[in-house]
């Protein structure tokens, strides 16, 4: 009687501490599987597939400030070809001004102010005159907050019979602010003051 009795609490134990062994091995799984399904998840959310003429396109996400000085540059050069990009024609001034002005503070308004006080650009329009920039380069300090920088650029000028060459230099700063349809960088102009806007040199439209 005592033997049989032994002998089923001896079974009895071994039953739980394989149950207990079944139970933890299924905890240790589920954790493992948790732990690495939130990695690839991770992973996949630092992962864009951008569709160009019908090929996928691998993109990585990086936080914003591994691509400060980049973002920066482009929002320069951006706001400088819409600010000076101009055609006889008062919709695109206009369109182009006013995409501008969303990447910049008043200091741009006050300069487009003064040049249609001035009707410069009743004068672009009247002249049927076309107005482009190439940006050399920008230079932008990423070491003190907010942003110096600098935009190095070539204005052309073209008119029926000649095309005018003209240097532009111009300096402002950057501010975060939040990204939007009409701002996508995150970045305002502050403080911008053209140092130098000279003429380099007329050539004759053929």
């Amino acid at each position: 009687m005592f033997t049989k009795m032994k002998n089923i609490d001896t079974a009895f134990r071994y039953i739980r501490g394989f149950t207990l062994l079944v139970v933890l091995g299924c905890v240790v799984i589920c954790c493992f599987t948790l732990y690495k399904s939130f990695e690839s998840v991770t992973l996949m959310q630092d992962k864009v597939y951008i569709l160009a003429n019908g090929k996928a396109l691998e993109a990585y996400g990086s936080e914003r400030k591994d691509n400060v000085a980049v973002e920066a540059r482009d929002h320069v050069k951006t706001f400088h070809k819409l600010f000076f990009s101009l055609d006889p024609d008062d919709k695109v001034i206009k369109t182009n001004v006013t995409k501008a002005l969303y990447l910049a503070d008043d200091s741009a308004k006050r300069v487009y102010d003064d040049l249609k006080e001035n009707g410069f650009y009743s004068g672009i329009i009247s002249g049927n005159i076309s107005q482009t920039v190439q940006i050399d380069s920008v230079a932008v300090d990423i070491g003190e907050y907010p942003y110096r920088f600098s935009c190095y650029a070539r204005q052309h000028i073209i008119r029926t019979t000649s095309i005018l060459k003209r240097s532009l230099i111009t300096q402002g700063s950057l501010r975060n602010v939040s990204r939007s349809d009409n701002n996508p960088h995150g970045f305002l102009i502050e403080r911008w003051t053209t140092l130098e806007n000279r003429d380099l040199g007329v050539e004759n439209r053929k």
